[in-house]
């Protein structure tokens, strides 16, 4: 509890102590030295709801919940009904404060889940470890982490292996292994061995500084819901204190008009409290905590989603559209087979990982690894990457042409038929077919759970594209149980694929696309909702989407779907029982069935169940 809320208890204690004290003491009812002593905890409770209302009066910003709070007590004191205004301010005070509470708890939940921004970096400076700050760190430098430390920026591990902690960051408890040549990403505690890493970005590009600029900006992208309570409450606050004025005043004039006592001490009060009742707090509050807690709680399980519209769109998902290569599978190529056609394995396999040479695909990185020896790029030249094809380069005066199908009939070749699941890479030599490549990749041990999954969290329609042979693909999408596969396709035609599968969904209907690549983000930008798999995934896609996902686990779909599920289920859980709650009250005052006890229930007590169960929003382990 911070000063201003202990300053605000305190208050409260006082308020109410005072209160019992003049209950208690043998008092003339409603006279002036009674009237003047309740005062004094109505001033001590009530000033700055007081303040508040008058400054909102003078800034023309009128129908607020301090407006009716003031009204109601104000009105409440000067019908003699001193306990019950006082009372009214007390309680309206002390739900203020344990909606305060609850939003700290919460933003200190999620500070704790994302407490990743490292406070300094150790780099070497004239001989000894300088603690400098992250910000201050060149790509290129070196830099020392040592044990219980975090990493405080991107970069390549140079000498020393450890275990990492990266819960703070994927969700998951299970330390990861790093040793020389491995990346590393900040916001990781290094939980053992001294590492020195080369820094690979600017802390402003790192992966901690991404991510928390993601969650601090999350909240700035409303969801339906809560535009829709924005637009209520400026309509409902003004509609209730006419009505409460209507209440007051009609009823006692029509009572004169027919020659009945008018009674205006009564309808006033009734006036009163159902300008009490009114109040819009627990809508305005609970539902924006709501999708807070929401986004903190999937922060919290590795799911990082950049704004509560995408949790509402989220929820309605109900065709998942993937990409195969690092989303489903592995995306770890090795080369399994080389035929080669009147040249030599050796020959085949050096002439392809050369003209792969500046490639950082990872059928590329296959390559080089099979071909096991320093590349001389001296000898290559007119490097030419082929979007959705393939690669064109010279080495040594020979023409290399490594590609798909498509590429070898671009260049009038004839290439082989190959039956075998996996990636073939065809290769021609001086417009010459000189064989060809097998590489294997293979399934995430999740993803074919994932698949069912999602199915079980409400989708319908499970797809997946990929540029790989159809032969592949279809098998691929039978070992998984995918509904839909679509095959050879380039990162235009995915798009268009997109593009057709939302032009036949139903209105109400989201489309995910899920993909890891820098080729998907055009159609992580398409689609309805793009997922990135985020912590080996490109930056491109990681921008383009809507939800990351920092563990590139699959199983994170279904886990991202039901956690916007859950939410959404508690914001209508809310809107529901907040206003059903609003309308019985309401009626019961204005027919005189409800008395200002009810009415601070009915204000107090609604808001503090709403916002008891908005944090249950945090909890995410068994969704």
């Amino acid at each position: 509890m911070n000063k201003k809320q202990k300053k605000v208890l305190m208050r409260i204690i006082a308020a109410a102590a005072m209160m019992v004290v003049l209950l208690l003491l043998p008092l003339e009812e409603k006279s002036i030295f009674r009237f003047l002593l309740f005062l004094i905890p109505y001033f001590t409770i009530g000033y700055d709801i007081l303040l508040k209302a008058f400054k909102g009066i003078r800034n023309k910003q009128v129908f607020d919940e301090n407006f009716l709070m003031a009204v109601a007590t104000i009105g409440a004191m000067a019908l003699g009904e001193y306990t019950e205004g006082v009372a009214v301010m007390l309680f309206y005070q002390i739900g203020e404060l344990f909606q305060s509470y609850a939003i700290g708890k919460s933003r200190r939940n999620i500070s704790a889940l994302m407490d990743i921004r490292p406070d300094f970096a150790n780099v070497m400076i004239d001989g000894s470890l300088t603690q400098v700050d992250p910000d201050e760190v060149e790509v290129g430098s070196e830099i020392i982490v040592q044990p219980g430390e975090k990493i405080p920026i991107d970069g390549v591990v140079l000498d020393g292996t450890s275990t990492l902690d990266t819960a703070a960051l994927t969700g998951e408890s299970v330390p990861r292994s790093v040793k020389p040549a491995d990346e590393v990403i900040s916001g990781c505690i290094n939980m053992s061995g001294v590492l020195k890493i080369r820094t690979t970005k600017e802390f402003g590009e790192s992966t901690a500084s991404k991510i928390l600029d993601l969650v601090e900006n999350a909240s700035s992208k409303k969801s339906k819901p809560e535009n829709f309570i924005s637009k209520f409450a400026r309509v409902y606050t003004p509609v209730v204190c006419y009505s409460a004025v209507a209440l007051a005043l009609l009823p006692p004039v029509v009572s004169l008009l027919i020659g009945i006592d008018a009674n205006w001490s009564q309808w006033v009060y009734r006036a009163l409290t159902f300008l009490v009742i009114s109040c819009p707090c627990a809508l305005v509050i609970s539902i924006p905590l709501t999708f807070f807690a929401g986004i903190g709680g999937a922060s919290k399980a590795g799911v990082l989603v950049k704004g509560s519209n995408y949790l509402d769109m989220l929820s309605k998902a109900k065709i998942a559209v993937m990409d195969k290569t690092g989303t489903l599978t592995e995306g770890v190529f090795k080369v399994t087979k080389i035929v080669p056609v009147n040249v030599t394995k050796e020959e085949l396999l050096e002439k392809t990982a050369i003209a792969e040479v500046y490639s950082n695909h990872p059928i590329s990185k296959s390559l080089k690894e099979a071909y096991g020896k320093p590349i001389n790029t001296g000898s290559v030249a007119d490097v030419e990457e082929i979007s959705g094809h393939g690669v064109k380069a010279v080495i040594g005066g020979i023409t290399v042409n490594v590609g798909n199908e498509k590429l070898m009939e671009k260049i009038g070749v004839t290439a082989q038929s190959v039956r075998e699941p996996g990636t073939v890479i065809h290769v021609a030599f001086n417009g010459n077919y000189a064989g060809y490549i097998l590489i294997s990749d293979e399934l995430k041990p999740t993803s074919k759970a994932a698949i069912s999954a999602m199915k079980h969290a409400g989708i319908l329609n499970t797809v997946m594209l990929t540029g790989d042979s159809a032969q592949v693909a279809e098998i691929v999408a039978g070992d998984l149980g995918l509904d839909k596969v679509y095959a050879e396709l380039l990162p235009a035609d995915k798009v268009t694929k997109v593009e057709e599968l939302l032009a036949t969904k139903k209105e109400k209907e989201q489309l995910i696309f899920v993909g890891d690549g820098i080729n998907d983000a055009p159609v992580l930008s398409r689609a309805d909702i793009g997922i990135a798999m985020g912590a080996l995934g490109s930056d491109a896609a990681i921008e383009a989407a809507d939800v990351v996902l920092m563990d590139d686990d699959p199983m994170k779909i279904a886990k991202a779907i039901n956690i916007a599920k859950k939410c959404m289920r508690i914001v209508y859980e809310n809107i529901y029982f907040a206003i059903g709650i609003k309308i019985a009250c309401l009626i019961l005052g204005a027919i005189g069935l409800a008395n200002m006890w009810l009415a601070i229930f009915a204000d107090v007590g609604v808001m503090v169940i709403a916002v008891l169960n908005a944090i249950r929003a945090l909890r995410v382990h068994n969704v």
